[in-house]
């Protein structure tokens, strides 16, 4: 079988889900953080969802292939259980972000944060996003990364139950909606929340764009 020039070949290093030529490559950048640990679904549907619209930009601590899991509740368990799942390419190192260039930031759950939270530049153009009040999505454990970077004090939030401690701690409201919209920033629960928060962060998007639109007239 021929394989398609765009399409990143399948040689065990990199992810079968990117194109080797990256998406709407002229259109304004959308920057999400992945680590190795994060949610498959989490991470895959906004990564798709906002690739029709938007230049998707994968970031993690290090330009490399990132292993995504699968959690899952299962018979016989008192947590999720984890299981491997597919794999993302990161195109730029946290360190090498250059926070201006993205119109907003998605931050998906998972393991992945419980780590990647300690990483100063990804602390770094968090803030920025918070302080240029740019549009912010944040799902299920991507909480503890704006919680470490002091973003969420006064703020109602959402997140799963079992990280209502790492908002609250930090100075937010927790609320048991589904999604949460507050100011620039709106966070989900999970995946059953997924499709109403896009559906609610892609107009967030539009209208940032708007007013740089704006602002450069």
């Amino acid at each position: 079988m021929t394989q398609s020039s765009n399409e990143c070949p399948r040689d065990g290093l990199q992810s079968s889900l990117q194109r080797v030529e990256p998406q709407n490559a002229d259109r304004p950048k959308v920057l999400l953080v992945v680590g190795d640990g994060a949610e498959v679904m989490d991470t895959l549907y906004p990564f798709f969802r906002l690739g029709e619209n938007y230049r998707v930009v994968v970031a993690a601590p290090q330009r490399r292939r990132y292993h995504l899991v699968i959690h899952e509740l299962a018979e016989g368990w008192d947590i999720t259980e984890e299981r491997a799942g597919y794999h993302l390419e990161s195109e730029v190192a946290f360190k090498e972000v250059t926070a201006e260039d993205y119109v907003a930031l998605v931050l998906p759950g998972g393991r992945a944060p419980e780590y990647l939270r300690y990483d100063a530049d990804l602390i770094r153009f968090t803030q920025h996003f918070f302080a240029a009040d740019k549009p912010v999505a944040s799902i299920c454990h991507g909480i503890e990364i704006l919680a470490t970077a002091d973003v969420l004090r006064g703020r109602k939030v959402a997140t799963i139950p079992k990280c209502r401690f790492d908002a609250t701690v930090c100075g937010a409201e927790y609320v048991e909606d589904p999604v949460v919209r507050c100011g620039n920033l709106i966070c989900a629960r999970g995946k059953k929340d997924m499709s109403p928060w896009m559906q609610q962060f892609v107009p967030m998007i539009e209208d940032q764009l708007a007013r740089m639109k704006a602002i450069e007239h």
